[in-house]
C-alpha cells in the first residue's frame, strides 16, 4: 500500500512538472515588436462596412513551431519556413494604397515584396483607395495576398476634381506651358488630383479613421530588406510621427509659390511653427527661401494624428484655396515634408536605414554591411542614394546629431 501511495507521489510530481515545463515553453522568448499570428482573413469591402472583419488582435497567439505548423496546415499553406511565433498586441495600423483597377498587376508586386519582408508574420490590414469603384478583379488579386484585412475605399467626386474656386482656363495654360517645358507630369490633370488627395485627403477616409498609423505602399515598389520586428510597434514605442527612406531636393519649376505660401500661412499662424523643428533641414538662410529638401513620400510611416491636427489642416486648406495644385504643380512630398519640418517636433521624425527600398529611379541600400547581412538584404550598396551630395540625408544627419553607419564614405560623392 505505501509502496503505491510512493509511486502515485511521483507520479504526480513528474507530471506537475511536465506541465511546468510545457508552460514555459509555450511562452517563448519575449520581444518589444513581436510576432502575431499571420492567418487568412476573409476580404472585406469597406465601402459599405469600414469596420467589418476586425484584426486578429485577440486571436491566442501560436506558442510554438508544432503548433505554429499547425495553424499554417489549416490555413493551407506551407509550413516551411514557419517561424516561432510569440505574444504581442498590434498597433493599430495599415497600409495604404492609392491606386486604380488597371495598377492591379503592378501593385500585386509591391505587396508580395511587403508580405514576404515583412507583414506575413504580423497580418496588418490593407487599405486601397480609388477615384472609381474597385473590380471584383482587382479586390480578388489583392485580397490573396494580403495576410491581413483588405479594405476598398471610394474617394468622393469632390475630392477628385477641381474645387469651385479654380479657374480651369487658367490651370490648363499653365499644363500647356509645363507640357512645352517638359516638365514633369507637368500637363497632367489626373497627376494633380492625386497631389492634392494625398496632401489633404487620405487621412480622412472613413476607412481610415480605424487606425493610428500607416505604411504608404505604391505600385512598383521593392523592399530589400527582411523587416524582422513590428515596425509599427516600433513607431508607436519610440513616439515617431513620421519616417522616411529617401530625401532629395524637388524640381523648382514644379512649385514656384509654395515657399512664399507657406511663409505667408506662417505669418499668419505663428504659434503652429514648433520650437524644436527642423527648418534649417528646409531652408538654408533662415527660412527667407526653400531649398527643396523633400522626403520622397513615395515610401512613408506615419501617425495619423499629425495630418489631423489643427497645424495642418489649416495649412492645407490654405494652400488649397490658394490654387498652387492647379495653377502650378505642387506634389504631396514638399507639402508633407515642409508641415513635417515646421510643425512636428524634429525628434519624432525617423530615418529607417535598415529597410532597403527602392521606387524608380532611386535605390536605398544599407551600406552597413552587418545590417545587410543580418536583414538578408538583397541590393548592392553602389546603388544607394543616401550620402550623396545632392540629396538631403547628410544636412538631416547633420542637424539630429546622428552618426553616420560605419563605412558611408565609400558610396557618398
Amino acid at each position: 500500500m505505501a509502496r503505491s501511495n510512493a509511486r502515485l507521489v511521483r507520479f504526480g510530481f513528474f507530471a506537475l512538472l511536465l506541465i511546468l515545463s510545457a508552460y514555459i515553453l509555450s511562452k517563448g522568448s519575449s520581444t518589444s515588436y513581436s510576432v502575431s499570428p499571420a492567418s487568412k482573413q476573409q476580404t472585406a469591402n469597406t465601402n459599405t462596412n469600414a469596420n467589418a472583419n476586425a484584426n486578429d488582435n485577440n486571436k491566442v497567439p501560436v506558442s510554438n513551431k508544432e503548433d505554429a505548423s499547425l495553424l499554417k496546415a489549416q490555413d493551407g499553406s506551407s509550413s516551411a519556413d514557419t517561424k516561432k511565433v510569440v505574444s504581442g498586441e498590434k498597433v493599430k495600423a495599415a497600409f495604404v494604397t492609392l491606386a486604380r483597377n488597371s495598377d492591379v498587376w503592378e501593385i500585386l508586386g509591391s505587396i508580395k515584396q511587403i508580405e514576404d519582408r515583412f507583414n506575413h508574420n504580423y497580418a496588418y490590414d490593407w487599405v486601397f483607395l480609388n477615384d472609381e469603384e474597385f473590380s471584383e478583379e482587382f479586390k480578388r488579386e489583392t485580397s490573396r495576398l494580403v495576410s491581413g484585412t483588405t479594405h476598398y475605399g471610394l474617394i468622393p467626386h469632390d475630392q477628385w476634381s477641381f474645387p469651385d474656386w479654380i479657374d480651369t482656363q487658367k490651370a490648363a495654360e499653365t499644363r500647356e506651358r509645363m507640357r512645352q517645358q517638359q516638365v514633369i507630369y507637368g500637363d497632367s490633370i489626373s497627376y494633380r488630383h492625386m497631389c492634392r488627395y494625398e496632401s489633404g485627403f487620405f487621412f480622412r477616409h472613413p476607412i481610415m479613421q480605424q487606425f493610428d498609423y500607416y505604411w504608404r505602399v505604391e505600385p512598383g515598389i521593392k523592399i530589400f530588406c527582411d523587416v524582422d520586428y513590428d515596425i509599427f510597434k516600433f513607431m508607436s514605442d519610440n513616439d515617431y510621427e513620421y519616417s522616411f527612406t529617401i530625401s532629395l531636393p524637388e524640381y523648382v519649376t514644379t512649385i514656384p509659390t509654395l515657399w512664399e505660401t507657406t511663409r505667408s500661412f506662417i505669418k499668419e499662424h505663428p504659434s503652429y511653427l514648433h520650437q524644436n523643428n527642423l527648418m534649417d533641414w528646409v531652408s538654408d538662410d533662415g527660412g527667407l527661401t526653400y531649398n527643396g529638401c523633400h522626403f520622397w513620400s513615395n515610401f512613408e510611416i506615419g501617425k495619423l494624428s499629425f495630418w489631423n491636427s489643427p497645424a495642418y489642416l489649416e495649412y492645407f486648406e490654405y494652400l488649397d484655396k490658394a490654387g498652387g495644385f492647379f495653377y502650378e504643380r505642387w506634389g504631396d512630398a514638399p507639402i508633407h515634408s515642409i508641415a513635417v519640418a515646421l510643425f512636428m517636433d524634429k525628434s519624432k521624425v525617423h530615418f529607417f536605414d535598415n529597410i532597403g527600398y527602392f521606387h524608380n529611379p532611386f535605390h536605398n541600400c544599407p551600406v552597413n554591411e552587418k545590417i545587410r547581412l543580418d536583414k538578408k538584404c538583397a541590393c548592392n550598396p553602389n546603388d544607394d542614394v543616401t550620402w550623396k551630395n545632392y540629396f538631403c540625408n547628410n544636412k538631416f544627419y547633420k542637424l539630429q546629431g546622428l552618426k553616420k553607419p560605419e563605412g558611408w564614405e565609400r558610396y557618398g560623392d
